[in-house]
């Protein structure tokens, strides 16, 4: 579904990625970690095209999208993607942050995208939520309301830039529990995080990312019985203990 290949990235004189490139099949969750500054956010916002690449190709399902800049909010249509401070609107409900996207860009009928919403605060359970304010949910809960309204666009690929990283700790595994059901039914999923249990239990294969190049690609299993990248194995060792 997903094909980076080889891309760079730099601000002025500071190269963020070099020559990165992951692939992604349908179906799929794969985590990235890596240490802070190591390109990770950076490599999402360059698949949502929120960033322009210097070299290399993005393919989603076999289309270069770096080349189609004039139709990205088309691209962004079938890509989702979550960010660490939730971006909802205050001035909406949780079922209206929802609802919006559905009724602007797709021409839904508010009828149809409140049935849609309320559908989907029910797969993030905060169904009994729905009319609340984002400054009357924690932060757990405005995360998932995040969550429902990247799905209400129903997209191909799910963008996870560390969901849980403003969470207090209490409130990180209902986000996560949610994320896992998610690829457990099959949503394709790329997610920048730093737990390691949701990496274990939910990726297929995890991605390590170090000074703006991907270190290792292996499978879950492979990554954590037996690292195979001193740097790699340096860096669980400093995040599990």
């Amino acid at each position: 579904m997903l094909r980076i290949s080889g891309i760079d990235k730099s601000y002025g004189d500071t190269q963020i990625l070099k020559r990165c490139s992951i692939e992604v099949a349908p179906k799929e969750t794969i985590v990235i970690i890596g240490p802070s500054g190591s390109g990770k956010s950076t490599l999402l916002r360059c698949v949502n095209l929120l960033e322009t690449i210097d070299a290399g190709k993005i393919l989603f399902e076999g289309r270069d999208v770096t080349r189609e800049r004039r139709h990205e909010h088309l691209v962004r249509q079938q890509i989702g993607m979550v960010f660490q401070n939730f971006e909802l609107f205050s001035h909406l409900s949780a079922v209206e942050n929802i609802m919006l996207a559905p009724v602007t860009v797709l021409g839904m009928s508010r009828h149809d995208a409140h049935d849609l919403a309320l559908g989907l605060l029910d797969k993030v359970r905060l169904r009994n939520r729905a009319e609340a304010f984002p400054d009357e949910l924690s932060g757990g809960q405005q995360q998932r309301v995040a969550i429902a309204r990247a799905l209400a666009m129903k997209p191909k690929l799910m963008l996870y830039d560390e969901p849980t990283s403003a969470l207090d700790p209490e409130m990180i595994s209902e986000v996560l529990d949610v994320m896992t059901d998610l690829s457990a039914e099959g949503m394709t999923s790329v997610v920048v995080t730093h737990e390691m249990g949701f990496a274990r239990r939910a990726a297929d294969k995890i991605v390590f990312m170090d000074a703006g190049e991907v270190i290792v690609t292996a499978s879950s299993e492979q990554f954590f019985s037996g690292v195979v990248h001193e740097r790699a194995r340096r860096f669980l060792d400093q995040i599990l203990h």
